[in-house]
């Protein structure tokens, strides 16, 4: 979160889309995307803990709908969106906010997805990016060779769905650490 500040995120926040306005600026890829995420159910411990989040929080996908990582997850974080009416999610194409990808890079990279979580008043929190450690898992063990499966490494079947779990182990990291926040206790007076 190099030198991200409340003011810059509040602004890429307010260029940002819903799901359906992403998808909406190349049809032609948004299919992936729409099947994914029709496909992808929340177990029901994932929805009632998305649904028992209270504080608000400001999550902002950066992407590229052309992007085969962010199919993969992008529906996952519109499920969480779906899900939980606290979590306020906007979709960014990267090369709309060279600045914050630039502050995003990632070992020399601007890689994407980059997901950015705020606080109600887009204080930073957090970020993640460009995938979970079962998603690098299951990629070493597809491209390190048969002979070297890394352990724990999931199936391809599986691979969605620990890296569902592993994002929502994300969020709710960060709705405990705002939830807990002294500042925010004080202004909710909570």
């Amino acid at each position: 979160m190099r030198g991200l500040r409340a003011q810059q995120l509040q602004q890429a926040f307010e260029q940002s889309m819903d799901w359906d306005a992403y998808l909406a600026t190349d049809p032609d890829k948004a299919t992936a995307w729409r099947s994914l995420h029709d496909e992808l159910d929340l177990t029901a411990d994932q929805n009632q803990l998305l649904q028992r989040f209270t504080r608000r929080m400001n999550v902002l996908f950066i992407s590229g709908i052309w992007c085969g990582d962010c199919v993969r997850q992008g529906p996952i974080f519109q499920k969480f969106a779906e899900a939980s009416p606290c979590i306020q999610l906007g979709f960014l194409d990267r090369d709309t906010c060279p600045e914050i990808m630039n502050a995003l890079c990632i070992n020399a990279g601007r890689r994407v997805p980059m997901i950015v979580f705020m606080a109600e008043d887009f204080e930073p929190v957090a970020v993640g990016g460009d995938r979970t450690l079962n998603y690098y898992r299951h990629m070493a063990a597809a491209r390190l060779g048969a002979t070297c499966p890394m352990p724990g490494a999931p199936t391809d079947e599986g691979m969605i769905r620990m890296a569902t779990q592993d994002w929502l182990d994300e969020c709710e990291r960060v709705h405990l650490l705002l939830r807990l926040s002294g500042r925010l206790r004080q202004h909710h007076g909570d």
